[in-house]
């Protein structure tokens, strides 16, 4: 293992600072969706129950470094209250004299969330002078929060240099997770890549090339491929000043020995809306007036078929307009197919992003991923091949 688990950790009697992830949806005073919370209760649990005093740090929106009533943690106190089934105390500020009275006052097995950390501008700047004061309130560090290791904070880099530091579970699920699907896979690895844009995902498509067996390109930057390739798309979604961008990227794929897999048929409409008049063509017959929409039957079983030969997957983008029926059926079809092979033991698949999780959870399949990562820019930039500045703290903490 290349940083600390919990599982290293003497608990019993420490404060321990715990960056989470409660960057949390919210609605009329109510969290909406308490997911990540969730996420972070078996490492606030382990803590409290080997008797350490678990001091919860986060931010909250963008109050760019000023303190912003409307954007206080203490809307959020009921709702980790709720979720852990104890009391969680607040401090009004993350550093200072209210925050260190609040340590004081607890006992072994208590829990403390301190207010939003982005009330100072010394967070985001990653400030010595403000990670002091911070690490003032802790003995160790522990970093929960794989959803913000892209960020270069106090919180985030500047405590691991500080304190004992560990991974907290939730980001060690995340690392091995991650690690098992890219950084040390069994092969043939398989990607699914979709999503509206080539241009956002340059570094991810020129970093995955390298290190999966078969690349599979869906939703509308399938598109850009395809007229990269000579073929009419029609009124379809396509970055036309990006065919010598998807030119390179198969070139490099080839160098490499990556096969890149597009779309065989198309599922085309001349509406964008749910329902519209539809019908399935080649990939080489969309006309002039129709927009393809989804990928078709053929391109689900071609799909499907490579899925049964690959040992790992890593999906990042739907493979269509999966918000508007029936254009979510190749979504919904290569979902459920690989969530049939990872319930089998079969494959072992981890998915990330936005739209990834959301046409996942569409499509009944996301419970039988093998892990889904809710990190967004985060897991993006790992799958561009890029280093994390709070995985590489915590590594260099080990």
């Amino acid at each position: 293992m290349t940083f600390k688990t919990l599982d290293e950790a003497d608990l019993s009697g420490k404060r321990v600072l715990v960056r989470v992830d409660f960057n949390l949806p919210m609605e009329d005073g109510k969290v909406t969706d308490d997911t990540r919370i969730q996420a972070a209760l078996p490492t606030i649990n382990d803590i409290t129950k080997a008797g350490g005093k678990a001091i919860l740090i986060a931010h909250f929106g963008r109050p760019k470094g000023k303190r912003d009533e409307t954007q206080s943690l203490k809307q959020i106190v009921s709702a980790v209250s709720s979720a852990l089934g104890k009391p969680v105390a607040f401090a009004d500020d993350c550093i200072g004299e209210v925050a260190e009275k609040a340590v004081a006052a607890l006992k072994d097995g208590d829990v403390l969330l301190l207010e939003n950390l982005r009330f100072h501008a010394g967070e985001e700047k990653d400030d010595p002078e403000f990670t002091k004061e911070l690490a003032k309130l802790g003995d160790i560090f522990v970093n929960d929060a794989f959803s913000v290791a892209h960020r270069a904070a106090a919180s985030v880099v500047g405590l691991a240099k500080i304190l004992p530091s560990y991974a907290g579970r939730s980001m060690q699920q995340e690392l091995e997770a991650l690690g098992a699907a890219l950084s040390h896979p069994e092969r043939p690895v398989a990607a699914v890549v979709g999503g509206a844009k080539v241009s956002t995902k340059i570094e991810l498509l020129g970093n995955l090339v390298g290190k999966v067996d078969t690349l599979i390109i869906g939703g509308g930057m399938a598109n850009t491929f395809l007229a990269a390739n000579g073929y009419a798309v029609g009124k379809s979604l396509c970055e036309r000043d990006h065919l010598e961008t998807a030119k390179e990227i198969q070139e490099k794929a080839k160098l490499a020995g990556c096969k890149i897999v597009l779309p065989t048929d198309a599922v085309v409409a001349k509406e964008f809306k749910a329902n519209a008049a539809h019908r399935t063509v080649p990939a080489d017959m969309v006309g002039p007036d129709e927009m393809i929409l989804d990928a078709g039957p053929q391109s689900v079983i071609e799909v499907s078929k490579l899925l049964e030969v690959s040992k790992t997957l890593v999906w990042n983008g739907p493979f269509g307009a999966f918000e508007l029926e029936p254009f979510d059926a190749a979504t919904v079809a290569v979902a459920q197919k690989a969530a049939a092979l990872t319930k089998s033991g079969k494959l072992l698949s981890v998915a990330g992003g936005g739209d990834t999780v959301a046409a996942l959870n569409h499509a009944h399949a996301a419970d039988e991923f093998s892990y889904i990562s809710t990190a967004g820019g985060a897991f993006l930039e790992w799958l561009e091949g890029k280093p994390l500045p709070g995985v590489e703290a915590l590594k260099a903490a080990r």
